[in-house]
């Protein structure tokens, strides 16, 4: 209507300025019934002008009187939304408070105003029912979703759930099957599914699950591959002990898939590189653990790698291990496994040199150990002792604790691997089941004398040198054949049991 004035304005001022631009204001005659009106056309535009605004907006009275009965019933079922959607909104808000009478209340007022979307009705009300503590009409408001399919999901979660709180565990499985069966499966569904075959202990179930849902978009490609390499790794620590050799063949195919798969998946590559070595492919060994400490070194690793071969000095054995630090010098673990080098080659100037790379660390029991060897191979041992007492208060570190006493890494139980799959599987992160526990692990503080020795001429009666006592690495096997030579200066150093080398997953007791 804006419009069509502004145009007649404009026309009408054209014409105007027309005819008061050629001088001539023109003549216009009107006769009707009789009557003749004379007049200049500038006038007649005018009044024609004035006569077609007046008929216009004479209509759109007309119209918007026609019109109110209309607007009146529109007005009625916007005011009827806004309070439904007033209560909707007031009711999901109780319910989420745990007000469930005020949501019973709410939802009965949404049920008679909110006719347009009957799919939040049900869901509050069963929301609403579930706060109220009335399972009853909950699992009704949830079983009445089933047969919408755009609500069924919702439906089947909703049962789900129920049935977990009730302890029926195959009831809510079974709901997790049926959602996990539809076209437009939920995440939920399968996480369900997948915890319970990793309560069960059931790692190939599993396997063909987290391919399922690769398959079908359910999770994204990075977690799918996770969790695939955890899943190998404790299938491969299953069959492991088999009694059969077609068991023990299957666990080395899938500890080698698993390392192929996720080389910082520290469990799956130490298992890899122990079968493999003990199947006699030795290189292949060092070659998973090298790429494994190129992505995400761990102590273990090295451990591993150090047991990889039994036959060579310790010479030998210091250059092997500086190869895998060679692959990534600036880690943590690289640094201390330099130190470790050093001291297993003998050489106390580079492991006080390379132990001052770790000043600004934090002190853990591991760090105070191994500064106190660097400290007694130097000719410190009253500084050995202060880094001893020092670690007997330190705390733990979570990756050393992944090492029984006996030396095995990843000796984890059933439940604790299927706690490592999921959570590896989410965040990409290891589990430390033992430091969870407060469990021993392998000694972090190397056998050195506590007791007060006299470090120096002058504070000895007698002016002789203390000797030093043999020094042995809690991890190190100094087994290779040969007696310790005995000190004449001194006592005999005690004999001390090589501990055994099994670095691997394995089944173990409880401690």
């Amino acid at each position: 209507m804006i419009r069509g004035a502004f145009v007649a304005v404009l026309v009408a001022a054209v014409v105007v300025t027309v005819l008061a631009l050629t001088g001539d204001p023109g003549r216009a005659s009107i006769v009707w019934l009789g009557w003749r009106a004379d007049m200049t056309a500038a006038t007649a535009v005018l009044i024609v002008f004035l006569g077609s605004l007046v008929g216009t907006l004479g209509w759109r009275v007309l119209l918007w009187i026609l019109a109110a009965p209309e607007r009146a019933a529109r007005a009625r079922v916007e005011n009827r939304r806004r309070q439904a959607n007033e209560a909707l909104t007031r009711g999901f808000v109780a319910a989420a408070a745990g007000d469930g009478s005020e949501a019973r209340r709410l939802a009965l007022k949404a049920a008679d105003l909110a006719q347009e979307t009957p799919g939040l009705v049900r869901v509050l009300a069963a929301q609403a029912a579930e706060a109220a503590g009335d399972q009853a009409a909950a699992e009704a408001a949830y079983a009445a979703m089933l047969g919408q399919p755009d609500m069924r999901l919702a439906g089947l979660k909703g049962l789900m759930q129920l049935a977990a709180v009730r302890g029926d565990r195959e009831g809510a499985l079974t709901y997790a099957e049926q959602a996990y069966g539809q076209t437009r499966a939920a995440r939920w569904a399968w996480r369900a599914l997948l915890e319970a075959r990793l309560e069960a202990a059931d790692w190939t179930a599993a396997l063909d699950l987290v391919k399922g849902a690769l398959d079908r978009k359910i999770v994204p490609p990075v977690t799918a591959e996770r969790a695939r390499a955890a899943l190998l790794a404790a299938l491969a620590a299953q069959l492991e002990h088999s009694p059969e050799a077609k068991g023990r063949g299957h666990a080395l195919d899938h500890a080698v898939e698993a390392a192929k798969l996720q080389p910082g998946f520290a469990p799956g590559v130490v298992m890899a590189a122990r079968l493999l070595s003990l199947d006699g492919k030795v290189g292949r060994a060092e070659t998973v653990i090298e790429q494994a400490w190129k992505t995400a070194p761990h102590p273990a690793l090295w451990l591993a790698y150090r047991d990889l071969k039994t036959n060579e000095t310790p010479r030998e054995r210091a250059a092997r291990l500086g190869a895998l630090v060679a692959e990534n010098p600036a880690h943590r673990e690289s640094r201390l496994l330099a130190v470790e080098q050093a001291l297993i080659a003998g050489d106390a100037p580079a492991a006080r040199e390379r132990a001052q790379a770790l000043d600004g660390e934090p002190v853990t029991a591991r760090i105070a150990g191994l500064m106190g060897r660097v400290a007694y191979v130097s000719g410190e041992p009253d500084e050995a002792r202060l880094w001893m007492a020092r670690g007997m208060s330190a705390p733990h570190e979570p990756d050393w604790s992944d090492l029984d006493p006996e030396g095995r890494a990843f000796a984890y139980q059933a439940a604790d691997w299927a706690r490592l799959v999921a959570t590896f599987a989410e965040t990409g992160e290891l589990i430390h089941p033992r430091f969870e526990r407060h469990e021993r692990s392998l000694s972090e503080l190397p056998e050195l004398p506590l007791n007060y020795a006299d470090s120096a001429a002058f504070l000895s009666t007698e002016g002789d040198a203390p000797h030093e006592a043999p020094l042995l690495h809690p991890a190190e096997d100094h087994g290779f054949g040969e007696e310790e030579p005995a000190d004449s200066a001194g006592p005999a150093p005690r004999r001390r049991r090589s501990p055994a080398r099994r670095l691997a997953s394995g089944r173990r007791a409880a401690k």
